[in-house]
């Protein structure tokens, strides 16, 4: 059994650095003994001392009364029947019924009641009993603790070959359980003998998983049905689909064909919502996103090729990375691609071309997290190469606000569910950031390093890390909804500005170009060529001609000079001397 735990202490909390070196031994100071002294003792021979490591404790009792607890049960029958009616009898049961409604008394009685009873729904309808009018007391309280979050447990994979945690999914009923998916996705590089297995993992007890799922193909992706918390929904790295029900075990409860699944790894999974709750999404990156029903595995129900030019082509179609499915918007879904486009798809369109509505772009890279805002759906997350972007489906040809440019890639992000301002994106190094746009917009507000109000995070390592984060990153802050929503109003009316004023520039400069060409279309038809030719010829000949010029006059005046030296230098020279 491995017990592990992790110890954390400030650098500031263990003291001044110390500063060893070597050196030789140096007398300060020598004290002589001194015998005067000794008279005043009395020597103690021998000597005993016992050293416990540990604090000394004592131990208490303390007597409690004990509170006993029974569950008794109750039969309610059918009351206020008189003796000789029997109430399983339908015939009796309406004769006596019909007797008392003639009764004068019975409908006294019922008509004191029914006031009584109208007075009561009136003040129900006016002021809803059960409901918590003050809730957010506790909540809008501004927290001045700084940002922090403490390792609760680690799930470490128990396999001898260690394999990367590359999907989790949070039991839908109180998340008191982890589902983890373990996969090698280096194409080719899985070492032999490495295991097939996943977990389920209960967050108390980190030592050993409680359920082992066997798929045939290692899992990429493993998610809860959010109706049935006993189902789970599996992509395999062969592009299978699988299925588990707990109750039946850790075998494959249903199990695609390989000709009608992917072709590809299946790198993402959603439920959807529907009235049977066996409904589901797959996306690969061969190109497609199926739709399916877990009663019947065998082939999909539906295929959308992720073909933006609308032509239905396999072979011109992005790859699928990530999925995303809003309840409230239940006619859309949204797919992150490979490429860097998010697609957002109709699954009510009647035609192929009709189901992809529109796109987004603005990564250089795989998207690897797509996620609506749960308080705000029509604004979205993406995650992806060196940055995160937020969106708004009102502007879509930029993202509303992003995070700046890491120096390591981004692997994976998600919105909190509990803050409409915070999300959380990981990195490649393995950071978690923990980004408060309330709070700061250029800097996460929190950072963890190898490391509701828990936050799960799978490593290249296969290790699942549980975090606890502080009070004030899971507890809604005063006014912090209004303050998000303004936030999202006005980027996107900034980028709308943008865009505007991006078109406008575009105009003008295809004006200009398509003026220039129109000039030289009117002038083009009155220019000849040989003037062209004659004038160009011209041009050529004065250039050579005054090069000409300027070399006779440079060399006239070289013969000048010379001249005049020479004659300077002869019998007037002589005379001088």
């Amino acid at each position: 059994m491995e017990i592990v735990y992790v110890y954390v202490k400030k650098r500031s909390e263990f003291g001044k650095q110390c500063n060893f070196s070597d050196r030789q031994a140096e007398l300060n100071i020598d004290i002589p003994p001194n015998p005067e002294l000794a008279e005043q003792f009395v020597e103690r021979n021998p000597v005993d001392t016992g050293i416990q490591c540990s604090t000394s404790m004592s131990e208490h009792e303390a007597n409690t009364e004990r509170f006993e607890m029974e569950t008794r049960g109750v039969n309610h029958v059918e009351g206020g029947w008189p003796k000789d009616v029997n109430p399983l009898e339908l015939e009796q049961t309406i004769r006596f019924r019909k007797k008392v409604e003639k009764d004068e008394n019975y409908i006294n009685a019922i008509m004191q009641l029914g006031s009584i009873m109208e007075h009561c729904i009136k003040q129900n309808n006016a002021i809803d009993i059960y409901q918590e009018y003050f809730d957010d007391e506790d909540a809008v309280e501004v927290t001045e603790e700084a940002p922090s979050a403490k390792t609760i447990n680690v799930f470490r994979d128990p396999q001898e070959i260690k394999r990367p945690a590359t999907h989790l999914s949070w039991h839908p009923d109180g998340n008191r359980k982890l589902a983890v998916a373990y996969s090698c996705l280096d194409f080719q590089r899985a070492p032999e003998g490495m295991s097939h297995e996943s977990y389920i993992w209960d967050l108390e007890n980190p030592n050993r998983p409680e359920i082992a799922l066997k798929p045939s193909s290692p899992l990429v992706t493993l998610e809860y049905n959010p109706k049935d918390s006993h189902v789970l929904l599996g992509g395999c790295y062969n592009g299978q689909i699988a299925c588990w029900d707990t109750r039946k075990g850790s075998l494959v409860a249903e199990l695609s064909t390989i000709e009608f699944s992917h072709r590809d790894p299946v790198y993402s999974t959603i439920w959807l919502q529907s009235k049977t709750g066996t409904e589901c999404f797959s996306a690969s990156t061969d190109g497609q996103v199926m739709w399916w029903d877990i009663r019947k595995l065998s082939q999909p129900t539906e295929v959308v090729i992720m073909d933006i030019t609308k032509k239905e082509q396999l072979e011109n179609a992005l790859g699928a990375i990530s999925l995303e499915f809003e309840s409230t918007l239940p006619t859309k879904f949204m797919v992150g691609t490979e490429q860097g486009i998010v697609i957002s798809c109709n699954r009510k369109a009647k035609t192929s071309a009709e189901k992809i509505l529109y796109t987004f772009s603005g990564h250089h890279g795989p998207i690897y997290a797509l996620q609506r805002n749960p308080f705000y759906p029509k604004n979205f997350l993406t995650v992806g190469d060196w940055t995160a972007r937020i969106w708004s489906e009102d502007s879509r040809e930029s993202s509303i606000m992003w995070t700046k440019y890491h120096m390591a890639y981004l692997t994976d992000g998600a919105w909190s569910p509990v803050r409409p301002a915070v999300f959380f994106t990981t990195k490649m190094d393995g950071t978690l950031d923990i980004w408060d746009f309330v709070f700061k917009q250029c800097d996460p507000a929190l950072s963890l390093k190898d490391n509701g109000c828990f936050i799960a995070c799978g490593s290249q390592l296969g290790t699942a890390t549980l975090l606890e984060v502080s009070h004030g990153l899971c507890t809604l802050q005063r006014n912090e909804k209004n303050t998000a929503s303004s936030i999202f109003e006005r980027e996107t009316r900034r980028e709308k500005i943008l865009e505007a004023r991006h078109r406008e520039m575009r105009l003008k400069e295809k004006g200009k170009v398509e003026g220039r060409d129109d000039d030289l279309r009117e002038e083009q038809p009155a220019v000849n060529l040989e003037e062209l030719v004659s004038k160009a010829e011209e041009e050529f000949f004065d250039i050579i001609f005054t090069e000409l010029k300027k070399k006779e006059a440079e060399a006239m005046k070289s013969k000048l000079v010379g001249a005049l030296s020479g004659g300077l230098g002869g019998p007037g020279g002589s005379q001088g001397a």
